[in-house]
């Protein structure tokens, strides 16, 4: 998972690059529409089109026939259950083929919510006094059974504890209050059993390259009761090995404005999916294909 995260990362730095001067906004919707075109280019190959047109063809003939024969009750009966039975066979052709695509989708989304989603955590002065519930939970997750009594963690300078370290074994969890107090990019040490594990974190006006809320596990790369813990979701920062005592650690980062598109993370996913939608739609003709 690391290794494929890790190329898709170099990958769309060097892809992104030329569209970022016009805005993210711009770089989003740009490589939205050329997923769009390469997704109907792979349909294309791995559907069968001819059966797709029989099929719409077909759907179109029996509509036809409902018009012409609608004072017939037999025919027309006839006839929406064969557009019914069509439609069936029409959504199977175009289902199987599309499922292969929902893995390149997840890849681009998930790297476009790491570098745009987020903005970096505001900056509070070290003499001001934070009242609890007010600054960022760090959410530490460990492996059933671990000793949740060993673990430590430390917070480098710029960074401010603001409640103690809450163990709770039976959850086999960890909650941490702090503040950041200079702007920067961090590493919060995370140690247990012998195993040091590191949590980055941004401050600061400036937002980074790429910035994630969650480090989860390799264990859960297709766990399908909580897809927030697939590994391929979040690629800006390394995940746990599947020994490794850590399954989750998370931050909140505030959302980012996107200024006329939708924020967060769920704006992102509605963007990208809309955009390749739209432009792709636009690409049917000229591409010659059935959909």
């Amino acid at each position: 998972m690391n290794a494929l995260n890790s190329a898709m990362t170099s990958f769309f730095d060097v892809a992104l690059m030329p569209f970022e001067w016009m805005g993210n906004a711009a770089a989003l919707i740009v490589w939205s529409g050329i997923f769009g075109v390469l997704a109907l280019l792979v349909f294309k190959k791995i559907s069968w089109q001819r059966g797709i047109k029989n099929a719409k063809d077909k759907i179109k003939a029996h509509m036809i026939e409902i018009r012409l024969y609608q004072d017939d009750l037999v025919v027309v009966g006839s006839a929406v259950a064969k557009v019914l039975a069509r439609n069936f066979v029409y959504l199977g052709l175009n289902f199987g083929p599309i499922l292969p695509l929902a893995i390149p989708f997840m890849l681009l989304t998930a790297q476009f919510v790491v570098r745009y989603a987020y903005d970096p955590l505001p900056v509070t002065a070290a003499e001001t006094r934070v009242m609890s519930g007010r600054g960022t939970l760090l959410d530490i997750e460990l492996s059933a059974g671990a000793d949740v009594g060993g673990l430590e963690v430390s917070l480098p300078e710029g960074l401010k504890a603001v409640s103690p370290l809450v163990r709770v074994p039976s959850e086999s969890r960890a909650f941490q209050e702090f503040v950041a107090i200079a702007p920067g990019e961090y590493e919060i040490a995370l140690e247990l059993d012998g195993v040091r594990e590191t949590k980055r974190v941004v401050a600061g006006a400036q937002a980074a390259r790429s910035m994630q809320p969650r480090r989860v596990s390799n264990r859960d790369w297709l766990n399908v009761s909580d897809t927030n813990r697939w590994p391929l979701l979040w690629p800006a920062e390394p995940s746990f090995a599947s020994d490794s005592p850590f399954r989750v650690v998370a931050i909140a980062y505030p959302s980012r404005d996107q200024g006329w598109l939708p924020d967060g993370e769920g704006g992102i996913l509605i963007t990208v999916a809309l955009a390749s939608m739209l432009i792709g739609a636009l690409a049917l003709k000229p591409l010659g294909v059935q959909i």
